[in-house]
């Protein structure tokens, strides 16, 4: 393999990307224009090649030129390939690696919230989720579970940290997703903007008015935008206020709610676009 080069330089410039910037000085790399991410395991970094995503470098452990990331590298023939042992790799990266590979790739541009949304009938927002676990677990109920499209505030942990894209496996390369942008301020400016496009709006949270997620009336929406709020905190109170419909899960056992990752499943599986 021509492009394989082994680590014998840990301070070499091209490391950098997996050894010494933040996924925060990763996404500013390249300002004004989209930044670069880690892509982590051969799923992952498949699935971002299948979605256009371009790869700058890989960082691989030996026995993934041979295995799991054999079909990555062939699909990659002229992309530098970086290899060392295990250890060392977990050594330069300060972290094991998930299947022993990840790729830095460039940031794909985030298209508008009306492209996302045309011909979408259930869409997920998201409103200030600031775990990157939870954001890649939504993806995957998101994707898995009949959402057509996910919608994220500008308060939301980025679904391509290299965490988040890994707990989703991939799938954030799957479905269609974008952020509100700093000109459509949630929840004024992206509520109105979702009721333009004929979304009705369902937060999922707890108050007196509340429906059960099973309700016949949600169901029958034509369009329906799914709101789930931040851990701990749940939607902002002038989120509740303004949306269509306050939505809750039925519990037993005393129990008052739910994960934000467990409950946009339940939700994704009754509501979605079946």
């Amino acid at each position: 393999m021509s492009n394989r080069i082994e680590i014998k330089d840990f301070d070499a410039p091209e490391l950098d990307l997996y050894a010494r910037l933040s996924e925060v000085q990763l996404l500013r790399y390249y300002e004004p224009k989209e930044g670069i991410f880690i892509a982590e395991s051969p799923k992952v970094i498949g699935r971002a090649l299948d979605a256009g995503c371009v790869p700058i470098s890989m960082l691989s452990e030996p026995k993934q030129i041979e295995g799991e990331g054999k079909e990555i590298l062939e699909r990659c023939p002229e992309v530098p390939v970086y290899t060392a042992e295990f250890s060392v790799l977990t050594r330069l990266t300060g972290f094991p690696l998930t299947r022993g590979m990840l790729c830095a790739m460039h940031r794909p541009k985030l298209p508008a919230v009306e492209e996302i949304c045309a011909g979408a009938r259930r869409i997920a927002v998201l409103e200030n989720v600031v775990n990157p676990t939870n954001v890649g677990a939504i993806f995957r109920s998101a994707a898995a579970l009949h959402m057509d499209a996910v919608l994220l505030t500008y308060g939301c942990s980025d679904p391509l940290y290299r965490r988040a894209a890994r707990v989703s496996m991939g799938t954030v390369f799957q479905i269609p997703w974008t952020k509100f942008s700093k000109h459509q301020p949630w929840p004024d400016e992206g509520l109105s903007l979702l009721k333009e496009m004929g979304f009705r709006t369902a937060a999922m949270a707890l108050s007196e008015d509340s429906v059960s997620i099973d309700d016949p009336k949600l169901m029958e929406e034509e369009k329906l935008a799914i709101i789930l709020g931040t851990e701990g905190d749940g939607l902002a109170s002038q989120t509740i206020a303004d949306c269509d419909y306050t939505v809750k899960i039925p519990m037993s056992h005393g129990v008052d709610s739910l994960n934000v990752a467990a409950a946009s499943a339940v939700a994704f599986w009754q509501l979605g676009n079946r």
